[in-house]
């Protein structure tokens, strides 16, 4: 079924009693909220538009921002398995701005995980807040490629149920036994992660525990803090300035000699002595 335009720009709309038909136009919206960027397909000199995240997934990029119930990790598991079918061997760039998730869905994302890091390597980054497993599954990436923004935030924490129990007393003490059976296994996975004592975490999180970005380096649960350059230059005693380049190698302007940094240090006007006389391209004037 197609609607019409008449049916997608006018409606009609019934004042009070006297059932009068008002035509009304709206504001004929795009079907989709996402944003489009132009891309181009593999072989193509033809760019084409396309919803932003599906831009990302074609790069092997996933963008993790909402809380992760049912519903989230089938849709978060299906991308994974579509980067897997398309490359296996690929690496995967994941982002999160978790604010939450459930256990269960979580856990069937995190063996999918596992599975894919033996064909392929996994970055995980933690642009602003990870919480509960949201932090967990941060720490699944492959080691040396975790890291997190220098103002980032996680929180562990021990998860309770989803949602109320109900029933006989012998059915929600056995539900609450199987919550904890997996909190457990999940403090177990969490000290393979981060090389921490099993009875460490368990101390931990007896309470939220907050870590920074760079407590979360210290504590194993990623391996880096990704900071500005500026910052990188002056963790290594260097001066950070408008004239000073990133990089492995020394860069100059036009292979001239560096006199210091700043923009603009390379670049001096000639001396009196330098300048020659056959500059001028008019007659020369004899001077007596």
């Amino acid at each position: 079924y197609v609607p019409s335009s008449d049916q997608l720009s006018q409606k009609a709309v019934t004042i009070g009693s006297a059932q009068m038909s008002v035509t009304r136009r709206e504001t004929i919206k795009m079907p989709s909220q996402t944003p489009m960027v132009p891309w181009t397909p593999p072989g193509s000199d033809m760019p084409r538009f396309v919803d932003l995240y599906s831009a990302m997934y074609r790069d092997r990029t996933l963008m993790i921002n909402k809380f992760i119930d049912e519903e989230a990790a089938n849709e978060i598991i299906s991308i994974i398995l579509w980067m897997r079918q398309e490359d296996a061997r690929k690496d995967i760039s994941i982002y999160f701005n978790v604010p939450g998730a459930l256990i269960r869905p979580s856990l069937a994302i995190y063996d999918l995980l596992e599975q894919t890091k033996e064909n392929c390597d996994i970055e995980t980054v933690n642009l602003g807040l990870c919480t509960g497993m949201g932090a967990f599954l941060c720490a699944a990436g492959t080691k040396g490629r975790r890291s997190a923004m220098p103002n980032a935030r996680f929180l562990l924490q021990r998860t309770g149920l989803d949602q109320p129990v109900r029933g006989q007393a012998t059915d929600i003490v056995l539900e609450v036994k199987n919550i904890k059976m997996w909190n457990d296994r999940v403090e177990r996975e969490l000290s393979k992660l981060t090389g921490q004592p099993v009875e460490k975490i368990q101390t931990d999180l007896k309470r939220d525990f907050y870590l920074s970005s760079d407590e979360a380096v210290q504590y194993g649960l990623i391996d880096q803090v990704l900071l500005p350059a500026p910052l990188k230059r002056a963790a290594r005693g260097k001066e950070a300035d408008l004239g000073a380049f990133e990089g492995d190698e020394e860069q100059r302007y036009q292979n001239q000699e560096t006199n210091g940094g700043g923009w603009g240090s390379q670049q001096r006007p000639p001396s009196r002595d330098e300048r020659k006389d056959d500059d001028d391209d008019g007659p020369k004037i004899a001077k007596g």
